[in-house]
């Protein structure tokens, strides 16, 4: 059986794209006729045996599915198996209702790997560039555990969650990045544009300048000459940072300045704090045991000082601690946070007290950017202000001097 891209159109006169399943180019115009669709286009991408190789799932799954995507994958898988339909069943049903073609040829695999025999988290765990250690873990607690759908439903909430934090965060900041943007833009242009133009007539007439004005000519024309080898120096220095980060040390201390910087640091602790708190309470409200939920929360923190500190967290609840008194002495996370760990142990209810906080910390997120977007408005209106000033200063004091000049 192979998998073809089709396009195709409806009845109302739209073209759909998508993939199908089918024995044969026949069969697969047969299926996509029954479906009141009426194919244009129909090549076969790959049969079962294109994933023969190890190296093709990870292949297939280099970045170019979103978190929007899986997450409406897994409601929809969610959704058929709590209908009754079985597990390879529905992996068919997706299969031809996705269309992202590159999303289609991973659940082609998946359901290929399952009908085999191997389970869904073993098949899922061969495309973790998609599918991450917490999404594998609560997938196999769920199979375990009988309860498959039900985890599922929990995913599909976690993720739209994420995605709709991660939009309103970008939505919030995207007003502030285009203003930047677009002033530095005007800023250049005068500089490299307008201003040498204007400061031609002062250089004719041989007059004394004021200092404001010769350094506005000096900066004007080291930009006029040299905008080339800033940019060098701006594209060296950002890719010398990524080489440096990329390093464990060079990521160690990034990440340990993440924490301490002023207003910002506060709400990277807050996302962090949140990551935490959800996923444990997820974890644990699946089945899984303390240990193996720390195992899955140390690797979906993204912050390698507080990766390497729960290390010791783990040791320590591994000696019988109550979890609350190592996230203490670690020294990373809030109070309010380990508060909660502690009433959560000491009610039994650990797992709705994460998955509370975690609601909390959320909200308080959007809130904090929400602030820090309306106060970085007007400090950029204030800097455009300043700089305008600075430019009609520099310029109209040595006309105020020419012109008097003329009179006398």
């Amino acid at each position: 059986m192979a998998v073809f891209e089709y396009e195709a159109m409806a009845t109302t006169g739209k073209i759909v794209k998508g993939v199908i399943d089918a024995d044969s180019v026949t069969s697969a115009r047969r299926q996509l006729r029954e479906q009141t669709l009426y194919p244009t286009k129909l090549v076969e991408t790959f049969g079962k045996e294109g994933f023969a190789g190890p190296s093709a799932p990870s292949g297939a799954a280099r970045g170019r599915i979103s978190a929007r995507d899986v997450a409406m994958l897994t409601r929809q898988m969610a959704v058929l198996l709590h209908a009754g339909m079985p597990l390879v069943e529905t992996l068919g049903a997706l299969l031809n209702q996705v269309t992202n073609a590159r999303l289609g040829k991973i659940i082609y695999d998946i359901r290929a790997k399952v009908n085999e025999g191997m389970t869904l988290a073993n098949a899922l765990g061969a495309h973790n560039r998609i599918f991450s250690d917490l999404y594998v873990n609560m997938v196999r607690a769920g199979e375990s555990s009988g309860a498959l759908e039900q985890v599922l439903f929990r995913l599909a909430d976690i993720q739209e969650r994420q995605v709709k934090l991660r939009s309103r965060i970008q939505s919030s900041l995207a007003y502030p990045v285009v203003m930047a943007v677009f002033g530095f833009g005007i800023i250049f242009f005068l500089m490299t544009v307008i201003v040498p133009k204007i400061v031609v007539i002062f250089t004719k007439q041989k007059a004394h300048l004021p200092m404001i004005t010769e350094w506005l000519i000096a900066t004007c024309t080291f930009l006029g000459r040299w905008w080339w080898a800033l940019a060098l120096v701006i594209v060296a220095m950002y890719s010398i940072w990524r080489a440096w980060v990329a390093r464990p040390e060079g990521r160690r201390v990034w990440d340990r300045f993440k924490l301490r910087l002023p207003v910002f640091g506060k709400m990277y602790t807050m996302i962090i704090s949140a990551r935490f708190a959800r996923t444990l309470g997820t974890m644990l409200q699946s089945g899984l045991t303390m240990m193996t939920a720390l195992d899955v929360v140390k690797s979906v923190l993204g912050n390698r000082v507080i990766e390497e500190s729960l290390d010791d967290v783990k040791a320590d609840v591994r000696r019988g601690r109550d979890l609350s008194v190592p996230l203490k002495e670690c020294g990373y996370f809030p109070a309010m946070l380990i508060s909660m760990v502690e009433l959560g142990q000491r009610s039994g209810e650990l797992e709705n007290m994460m998955l509370k906080i975690a609601d909390t910390y959320d909200e308080d997120v959007e809130m904090s950017v929400d602030a820090v977007v309306s106060l970085l408005e007007p400090f950029m209106i204030i800097i455009m202000g300043l700089f305008v000033g600075f430019l009609v200063l520099a310029i109209l004091l040595p006309i105020f001097s020419l012109s008097s000049t003329v009179k006398h």
